[in-house]
């Protein structure tokens, strides 16, 4: 099973640099016909928008899913074993919340603009709105995992960014 999840975070990480490839041979090639060529590439501006937001998306469920957001845990550190576990378990089921409530928001929104086609391409809005629901999902299903690994025992795990910097 570890290898399957494994395979796709990978596969999500190789979505994200055609993202990043694509939004930046749209963007300069854009920039090189305008300023060369006066000509443009209209649907260069509106694909790159939305390899960004995808970008952004997949970007936050690597990071949450290898523990790489930002946290404040000097208060956590000064806590007993028990007490820290408890919150970290806490702090998993408010995300789980916060993520919920993403996903069903984002899910609103597809269906409201599922048939709305977009300014140049045509393509349905839904499919922008849809990396919404990726994330608010693929968000959910870690917060769950992570809480139930808490709660079992698990490994307390806080990352300390000066073991990054020293490797």
């Amino acid at each position: 099973m570890t290898k399957l999840v494994d395979a796709y975070f990978n596969l999500l990480k190789l979505l994200a640099v055609i993202c990043l490839v694509t939004m930046v041979v749209l963007v300069f090639g854009n920039v090189v016909l305008r300023y060369g060529f006066n000509e443009s590439i209209l649907i260069s501006e509106e694909l790159s928008r939305w390899a960004f937001v995808w970008l952004t998306f997949l970007g936050a469920v690597i990071l949450l899913r290898e523990r790489g957001h930002m946290t404040v845990d000097l208060a956590l550190r000064a806590m007993p074993s028990w007490s820290e576990r408890g919150c970290m378990i806490l702090s998993q089921l408010l995300m789980l919340g916060c993520s919920g409530l993403f996903l069903w928001g984002s899910w609103q929104q597809v269906q409201i603009n599922m048939h709305i086609p977009s300014p140049v391409s045509g393509w349905s809005m839904g499919f922008f709105y849809g990396a919404g629901v990726f994330f608010g999902a693929s968000a959910c299903v870690i917060h769950v995992y992570e809480a139930l690994r808490l709660s079992l025992g698990g490994e307390l795990v806080l990352r300390d960014p000066l073991d990054e910097i020293h490797q």
